[in-house]
Order: structure tokens, then C-alpha cells, then sequence
């Protein structure tokens, strides 16, 4: 593994546990040899099955109720604007609190959520207005979890499983992802979404169960930063100053405000396009999971993180998006989003273990907050905007136009980091790639070449 500044510096306060798979092993599923890691991955699987089928069931009872692809939008702007006022102060709780029991509150109120939407909708007084209430609660709970969680995993597995790990969380999210969606669909046409939103809220008792049953001297915890003053400052002071950190970071901002719009698309497909219903809805989401559960483990079996390889998967994913919005049949286009999977999870992937190994332990708590807020935080300002487009041009200007601002992006990053690591294009028989133009003067260029 390729890592940064803040790799070598992994807590060693607490002695390595028996269950840890040894130093350096490297095999796709290597971090579940670790007892608390397997029962954190099991409790996931579950509520993300069960978060999933809530996300098909929200999107599809809004478009029942409005019939608009904006409102669709909108119900997402909600969930993540959140994350894009709040992001860096849930970075900071995380960094002052102790993971586990900060877990255990938040993904208990995650349930509550699910729970509370599920009465109203089964008891037939759901409006959009109660939806859009329930997204926007949501969000704030996930400002605190998403840091929480994401600083949770090297805590459970240590320095030497987190880009296994993280592979590992990604494939989880998506294996779920493939179960979730299929579920929603036959609950929504048989009895309707409420039965999804309710099984959703029940589904976060297992990963608090498997959080309760964790042996915590087991764990590898970074000690909580004491309250102080200036703690955001300087968290965004400590990213300014790394390239290895600031462009994969900005990279994935682009990529998720403007490319991962999926909801507002392929809803749009299928009402204006295809002419399908729930089902065809379920499949398209169920196809873009089996390619992104192929793309984390390939990474989980690769074991390191590039910045090249980001680079490559960002424009081939921009690029699959652009082909994929003018795909003239239905099953070229339900094909081509098998790729797109396989590489916006690359994306995904790549930047969360590379940031989260470049980062000092007791900063990551406010990158990885910054990081999922330019990821997820933007979607507020790309949701409106795509449905927008989407509503007034058609489902195929939308994507497009999601897919050209992702391409564009990705190549001027490309380019900048290029030039910071002192790197020339190369064009050979074996492709195109960034080679060294000369011995890089600065420390910090040597880094950001080792990473690249």
C-alpha cells in the first residue's frame, strides 16, 4: 500500500489482538478474520438491505404522489444538504467522541426514522411533505454517523486491513444493494412502500446488536481530541497543505454532485423513456449494484490505493455516463450500467482508503467528514439542478449533462495532479499514462508521486 503522511503515524496504543489477520496478509476478505470487524459487517449487511429498499420506496412514492422527477430531487437535496451545512462540525464530534457508543445513538435514531415514515405511509396519511421531513432528519443523524463509521473501521482492524476494509464496507453497501432494491420492488406493488420503510427501521437492530457485542479490548482507539478551539480550522488548514488529500477529495466532490444523480435518471427512464414501473426500476438499481459489488471486491483483492487508478476510474465512469444516455434499447442501456457500477465505485473506493491513509489518526475524523460532505454534501446543489434539466430537456440531456461535467472535471484533475507531481503524458502501444518528467523537487512531490 501505497501511503501518505498520516499512515505511519496509526495509533499504537493498544496491542495488536489475537483475531487481527496478520501484518501484510493480503486477500479479498482478509479484515473478517477480525472478530469485531465480522460482526460489524453483518449488522451492516442488514440495515443496508434494509436502507436500500427505503431508498427505492422513497423515490418511487414521491414520483407517485408528484409525478415529478424535480421532486424526486428535492427529496434527495434534503437528505444530503444536511452533510453540506454540517459536515465538518459532525468531522469534529467524531474526532471528540469515543466510535462505538456514538454509533449505537445514531444508527438507533436511523431506525426511528424508518419507523416513524413507515406509520404514516401504512396508515395512508403519508404527504411529501412528511417524506421530505423524514430525508432531512435523516441527513442530520448521517452529518454524525458518516465521520463516526468511516473513522470507526481502522479502529476495528487496524493500520494494516483498511483499504481491505474499506473494500470490504463498499462491498457490503453494494451486496446489499442487489437484495434491497429486487425486495422493494415486489413489496411496493404487492402491499405498497410502507412494509419497506418499516422493515427498513427494523433492520438497525443489527448492527447496534453487533456494536453491543463488540469485545472493545479488541479495538485499536484513537484517544478523543479534547474540546479546543479552532478544532475545524485547523482540519481544513491540515487538508489545504496535502495534495495527496485536497484533489482526490475535490475529485469525488465533482464525481458526486454531478454524476451519481441515479435516482432522478433512471426514475425519469423508466416513467418517459422505457414506460416500465417499479419493477424496472428495482432492475435498473439492482444492475448498477452487481457492477459496483464487482468493482469493491476487485478492490478489496488489489490492496491499494493510486491516485492514477482514481484518475482512470473517474473518466471512465464520466464517459460511460455520456455512451450510456443516448443507449437506443432498453437492454444496451440496463447493460451498459453494469460498467458504470464497477467504475463509480472504483471512484469510491480509491479515494476513501487513500485519503484515509494519508490522514494523521487523530485528524481523520474532520477529512473523512470534508471528504463524505464534497461526496455527498454537493448532492443538494447537483439533485435540483439534473432534475431540472431532466424535467425540462428529457432523462437523456440530464444524464448527459451529469456525465459531461464529471468528464470535464476528472480530466482537469488529471492534469493538475499531473503537473503538481511533475509528470508528462506517455503514449504508447500499452495505452496512455503519467510518467516522471524529472526527480521532483520538493518533499511533498515525492509523496504525491508515490501515491499517484
Amino acid at each position: 500500500m501505497s501511503t501518505g503522511t498520516g499512515a505511519d503515524s496509526a495509533p499504537g496504543r493498544t496491542s495488536t489482538p489475537t483475531t487481527a489477520a496478520p501484518a501484510g496478509r493480503n486477500s479479498m476478505f482478509s479484515s473478517l478474520n477480525i472478530r469485531n470487524y465480522r460482526l460489524f459487517a453483518t449488522g451492516q449487511v442488514v440495515s443496508n438491505t434494509g436502507t436500500w429498499m427505503q431508498r427505492i420506496a422513497q423515490d418511487w412514492l414521491v414520483l407517485s404522489l408528484t409525478g415529478s422527477a424535480s421532486a424526486v430531487g428535492i427529496t434527495i437535496a434534503l437528505q444530503f444538504l444536511p452533510m453540506l451545512a454540517f459536515g465538518l462540525y459532525g468531522g469534529v464530534l467524531a474526532d471528540r467522541l469515543p466510535k462505538r457508543p456514538l454509533l449505537i445513538v445514531t444508527q438507533s435514531a436511523m431506525g426511528l426514522t424508518g419507523i416513524a415514515l413507515a406509520v404514516l405511509t401504512l396508515a395512508g396519511h403519508v404527504q411529501v411533505w412528511h417524506v421530505y421531513l423524514a430525508a432531512f432528519l435523516l441527513g442530520l443523524i448521517t452529518v454524525v454517523d458518516n465521520p463516526a463509521r468511516q473513522t470507526f473501521v481502522p479502529e476495528m482492524v487496524g493500520k494494516d486491513q483498511v483499504a481491505n476494509a474499506v473494500s470490504l464496507n463498499s462491498a457490503n453497501f453494494q451486496s446489499a444493494r442487489l437484495v434491497g432494491p429486487a425486495i422493494a420492488g415486489v413489496l411496493i406493488t404487492a402491499v405498497g412502500s410502507g412494509w419497506a420503510f418499516l422493515l427498513n427501521g427494523l433492520s438497525f437492530a443489527a448492527p447496534v446488536i453487533g456494536l453491543l457485542l463488540m469485545r472493545t479490548r479488541e479495538l485499536h482507539p484513537v484517544a478523543p481530541r479534547p474540546r479546543a478551539k479552532g478544532q475545524l480550522r485547523e482540519g481544513l488548514r491540515y487538508v489545504a497543505d496535502r495534495p495527496e488529500l485536497i484533489w482526490p477529495i475535490a475529485l469525488v466532490g465533482f464525481i458526486g454532485t454531478f454524476g451519481f444523480n441515479f435516482p432522478i435518471w433512471l426514475s425519469a427512464f423508466v416513467s418517459d423513456v422505457f414506460h416500465g414501473d417499479a419493477g424496472t426500476y428495482g432492475l435498473f438499481n439492482t444492475l448498477i449494484a452487481a457492477g459496483s459489488l464487482a468493482g469493491a471486491l476487485l478492490a478489496a483483492r488489489r490492496g491499494h490505493s493510486r491516485l492514477r487508478l482514481l484518475v482512470a476510474a473517474a473518466v471512465l465512469f464520466s464517459a460511460l455516463l455520456l455512451v450510456t444516455a443516448f443507449a437506443p434499447s432498453f437492454w444496451l442501456f440496463a447493460a451498459l450500467l453494469v460498467p458504470i457500477g464497477v467504475f463509480g465505485l472504483t471512484v469510491n473506493v480509491t479515494a476513501n482508503s487513500s485519503v484515509q491513509m494519508a490522514t494523521d489518526p487523530e485528524m481523520r475524523g474532520r477529512v473523512m467528514a470534508l471528504f463524505m460532505m464534497v461526496f455527498t454534501g454537493g448532492t443538494p446543489l447537483g439533485a435540483p439542478l439534473l432534475g431540472w434539466i431532466t424535467d425540462s430537456y428529457g432523462a437523456r440531456v440530464g444524464m448527459a449533462a451529469g456525465g459531461l461535467v464529471s468528464l470535464a472535471a476528472s480530466l482537469a484533475i488529471a492534469l493538475v495532479l499531473a503537473r503538481i507531481g511533475n509528470l508528462r503524458l506517455r503514449v504508447n502501444r500499452r495505452g496512455v499514462s503519467f510518467v516522471p518528467a524529472a526527480a521532483p523537487a520538493a518533499a511533498r512531490h515525492r509523496e504525491l508521486v508515490a501515491v499517484a
